[in-house]
């Protein structure tokens, strides 16, 4: 597991974690004016993450509801553990949220391609679970179809 993995996407109480250690670190080295330079630092992580949440939001404000280009594609690179904001910035769409979800999730969501084929996203306390690509019917599979009619 990378750094960069273990710090952006861990618990939230490593990130609890690092703030009240610059803070300590601050007041250490440096008395009051260390704890406000700890605390701006904090402000500025939160201001960070919350410019990126905006910038996922945003493109995803920008495309179709519940559509990707491939669900296949999509579905290899969705992960078990991704948060919904990371999934969203995969799919770069919105998804259809599902009336009922799978067994062993909370909620499930839903996204389409052109060809008809779903990717279904589960989720569990905000992470994701499972990832189902569903495969829309082969021509083998569909009715035959019918002969036109000729109307005179």
């Amino acid at each position: 597991m990378s750094i960069q993995r273990f710090l952006f996407n861990g618990s939230a109480l490593v990130g609890w974690g690092l703030a009240v250690a610059a803070i300590a670190i601050g007041y250490t080295l440096y008395g009051w004016p260390g704890v406000i330079l700890g605390f701006t630092i904090i402000v500025f992580w939160l201001l960070l993450q919350f410019s990126r949440a905006l910038r996922v939001m945003r493109a995803a404000a920008t495309n179709p509801v519940a559509v990707v280009e491939s669900a296949l594609m999509a579905h290899t690179r969705i992960e078990r553990g991704m948060k919904m904001l990371q999934v969203l910035r995969e799919t770069k769409s919105l998804g259809r949220r599902l009336p009922h979800a799978s067994p062993g999730a909370q909620e499930s969501w839903e996204w389409l391609d052109r060809g008809g084929d779903a990717l279904v996203v589960d989720f569990l306390r905000g992470r994701c679970v499972a990832a189902t690509l569903v495969r829309a019917a082969s021509a083998a599979e569909a009715p035959p179809p019918q002969a036109p009619q000729v109307l005179e």
